[in-house]
């Protein structure tokens, strides 16, 4: 689906090029973008691994376990499905934790363990549990108090304030959270109710 959407974008600005005759500055750009992503996948490249092994050294060094003390009452709130103790607690804890961390890479391997853990608790395994959608919904829209990715992005793009967009991101992505986890209560009672 993604694809197409790309796809779809692509072909319009082609088509869209060739109608108003303004070829040429199309070809600068994707000669220049061909000439310019080694260099940037490289940089990125090296800001996930630093931050992947950060988020290692978090887990190994107990600041997870903590981290998930002061998140647990949340998360047991958003989870009443999940048993105590279960391993899915701590696979969505490090998930939410790159997720604040603005590191989407490094949650995503977490938040395929969470899913798998949440699978194994799940009684029809061709649906998704409320617990399942509930994870779903706070991974993708989860409050990012430090967009490191697109931080570094704008590093490499040669910004002269690349953190001024520190401020917006928290404030749009915890309106969004809000948002998401208020839609996905009212969907279960209305489920429920149904």
């Amino acid at each position: 689906m993604v694809n197409w959407f790309w796809f779809v974008l692509m072909a319009a600005g082609i088509i869209f090029a060739a109608i108003s005759g303004e070829i040429s500055p199309l070809n600068d750009a994707i000669f220049a973008a061909a000439k310019d992503a080694p260099l940037l996948i490289i940089e990125l490249c090296g800001m996930i691994c630093l931050w992947t092994g950060l988020m290692k050294i978090a887990e190994k060094s107990g600041l997870v376990q903590l981290l998930g003390r002061a998140l647990s009452p949340l998360i047991r709130r958003l989870f009443p499905d999940i048993p105590p103790g279960h391993p899915a607690f701590p696979a969505i804890i490090m998930n939410v934790a790159a997720n604040l961390l603005g590191i989407g890479n490094a949650a995503t391997p977490f938040g395929l363990k969470a899913m798998e853990h949440l699978q194994a608790l799940n009684g029809q395994k061709d649906r998704a549990t409320p617990s399942m959608v509930t994870f779903l919904v706070l991974n993708t829209s989860c409050i990012t108090l430090m967009p490191t990715l697109v931080i570094s992005m704008r590093v490499s793009a040669g910004s002269l304030s690349p953190a001024a967009i520190v401020g917006p991101t928290i404030l749009a992505s915890t309106i969004g959270l809000c948002f998401a986890l208020l839609f996905d209560r009212l969907i279960r009672v209305w489920y429920r109710r149904r």
